[in-house]
C-alpha cells in the first residue's frame, strides 16, 4: 500500500464516529432485509435465508458498537457469539436464541455445494416468508434494546 492508499477497513475505524458505525451497521441491516424480500418474491430462497442471516449479523454488530468500543466487535459471522459478545444475549428470549441458531446454517451451508442442495430443499416459499418476518422482527426488537 502506498502511503497515500487508505483502505476501507481503517477509514471505517478512523473517521467515523461511534454513532456513525451504528448506522452504518444499521442500515446494512434494512438493505439485506429488503434483499431478502426481493429474493422472496423471485423465488430465490436460499438467498432469502443468507439475507436473512446477513441483516440479523449487522443488526447484531450495530447494538455491539453503540454499547461497546467498535475495535472490540468480534470478527466473525457466528451470530450467537456476537449476541453473546454484548448485553443484548442476556436480555433475549430462549426464541431469539434459537432463531439464532436456525440462521446460522443459512449463512455457512449456502456457500457449499455438499449443503447447498440439501439446504435449498428446506427453504420453501412458506418457509422464506416466515424468516424475513421473523428476522424483522428481531431487528425490531434489537433496535429497542
Amino acid at each position: 500500500m502506498r502511503w497515500f492508499e487508505i483502505s476501507q477497513e481503517c477509514l471505517y475505524t478512523v473517521l467515523m464516529s461511534d454513532y456513525d458505525k451504528y448506522e452504518y451497521w444499521l442500515e446494512g441491516a434494512d438493505y439485506d432485509i429488503e434483499t431478502a424480500k426481493v429474493m422472496n418474491e423471485t423465488k430465490r430462497y436460499l438467498y432469502v435465508g443468507f439475507m436473512c442471516h446477513q441483516s440479523v449479523e449487522k443488526a447484531l454488530k450495530a447494538v455491539f458498537v453503540r454499547d461497546y468500543p467498535p475495535e472490540n466487535l468480534p470478527y466473525t459471522h457466528n451470530l450467537e457469539k456476537i449476541a453473546e459478545s454484548s448485553a443484548v444475549y442476556g436480555k433475549m428470549s430462549e426464541s431469539q436464541k434459537r432463531f439464532l441458531e436456525e440462521l446460522v446454517p443459512l449463512n455457512i451451508e449456502a456457500r457449499y455445494p455438499e449443503t447447498r442442495a440439501k439446504l435449498t430443499a428446506s427453504l420453501t416459499a412458506d418457509y422464506s416468508k416466515t424468516l424475513i418476518t421473523r428476522t424483522e422482527e428481531f431487528i425490531k426488537w434489537l433496535k429497542t434494546t
